[in-house]
């Protein structure tokens, strides 16, 4: 069974003592920059001069610098740039700057599990991953509660590398929460997978199937828009909050009934099938380097389909009713 920590087992002295270098000011290293920050650990933001994420940086009071700069003047450094760049960074700016006992941070295992970045031996490497956006991680921190966390050791040249990784989760909340433990090849894989199959593509693809369904068989879209999309997000806040079986007591009988005896028909056997196959390409690498030849290649794919799905019907509609419902603000 799976170890969880809470605030008892991490000693945020260890991050205390340490200048933290986050590279990458976006959503997540917006929130933990902000929240180690106020859990009074020295921070340094890298980000790109002009861009939007430097411009936030200095609102938020802090003078970013270039990965280079702040690679070197950190003990620990916490790459929080997109995944399909990080290598980049990895090899032009921080490389050369890993001193012996310096320490390398992810809160995401890809470019570690499948050998993008190849860290020398004589430094830490461990991941910090909250199960949220990075707001969330802020929002939660400042009300005193916490977002969960998975961390992840892949080096331990220092012997502390676990102590320094809850050290680092407590700064951010996590252990207010609850941190589990995993490895940086369950979290990679896991990770993919929930995306491709349910949380991204799994649900985008579901959502399409049924409402064009309704309307190839006549029905208005903006029907078909409200059943199968807008009213997605009462189901899973119940699931959220009181797991599948609380779901099925807020909803009314006929719902259920309807969930228990046709929800099989959709999610067959042969769909079954299909995350395996899904999960074993991922599982050999074979995605990883599909997506990587992807962004060599400026990615034609990722970009022609992308496109396409944002032209879907149910992308008019939806844009048309989301203004009759104010309180539904784009972030």
């Amino acid at each position: 069974m799976v170890k969880i920590y809470h605030e008892q087992d991490a000693d945020i002295s260890l991050i205390k003592s340490k200048k933290v270098a986050v590279i990458g000011y976006g959503s997540q290293g917006r929130g933990q920059s902000l929240c180690l920050r106020e859990s009074g650990v020295e921070v340094i933001i890298s980000e790109l001069k002009g861009t939007e994420n430097y411009n936030r940086a200095k609102s938020d009071g802090f003078e970013p610098v270039s990965a280079e700069d702040a690679s070197k003047k950190a003990d620990i450094i916490q790459i929080l740039t997109q995944d399909d760049v990080q290598k980049k960074v990895y090899s032009q700016f921080i490389e050369n700057n890993l001193e012996e006992n310096k320490a390398l941070v992810f809160s995401h295992g890809f470019n570690i599990h499948f050998k993008q970045i190849i860290p020398p031996k004589n430094i830490d490497v461990f991941m910090v991953a909250p199960k949220g956006p990075g707001a969330l991680v802020w929002e939660t921190y400042k009300k005193g509660e916490g977002t969960p966390c998975l961390i992840a050791v892949y080096q331990n040249y220092s012997g502390k590398a676990k102590d320094l990784a809850l050290s680092y989760a407590k700064a951010i909340g996590g252990t207010r929460a609850g941190v589990l433990e995993t490895t940086f090849k369950e979290e990679t894989e896991t990770d993919l997978f929930g995306e491709q199959t349910v949380l991204c593509g799994g649900v985008t693809e579901l959502i399409k199937a049924g409402f064009d369904t309704l309307v190839n068989e006549g029905y208005q879209p903006e029907i078909a828009y409200f059943e199968c999309l807008h009213e997605l997000k009462l189901i899973t806040d119940l699931i959220n909050t009181r797991g599948i079986t609380g779901m099925r007591k807020n909803v009314s009988d006929t719902a259920e009934y309807g969930d228990l005896t046709r929800g099989k028909r959709i999610i067959s056997k042969r769909t079954r099938k299909e995350m395996k196959k899904i999960l074993k390409e991922i599982q050999s690498g074979k995605f990883a380097k599909e997506w990587i030849s992807e962004n060599e290649a400026n990615r034609p794919v990722f970009n022609k389909l992308e496109k396409k799905e944002s032209e879907h019907l149910i992308e008019q509609v939806g844009k048309e009713l989301r203004r009759m419902m104010p309180w539904m603000k784009e972030e």
